[in-house]
């Protein structure tokens, strides 16, 4: 069984990952376009993408990055 903090490092790797991607196939999309697109702070999406700070999400604010990112929400949780 997976814990709690395996999940939300994978998560906040995957954001940054696939926000990393966006900014060389789409154009730049920075912690802050990408924070004030969905609704939340900036610290918030630095939190989620940082390796130093195990911060969780919630489906709703997910849901949200996954359709800014263009990207199916079940890869998120992807290794």
């Amino acid at each position: 069984m997976i814990n709690e903090q395996t999940i939300n490092t994978r998560i906040g790797k995957n954001i940054k990952r696939y926000r990393t991607l966006y900014n060389a196939n789409v154009g730049t999309l920075t912690q802050k376009d990408l924070a004030k697109r969905i609704g939340v702070s900036v610290s918030l999406i630095g939190g989620l993408e940082s390796t130093n700070i195990k911060q969780g999400i919630s489906l709703y604010n997910l849901y949200k990055i996954s359709e800014v990112l263009n990207v199916p929400i079940n890869k998120f949780f992807d290794q």
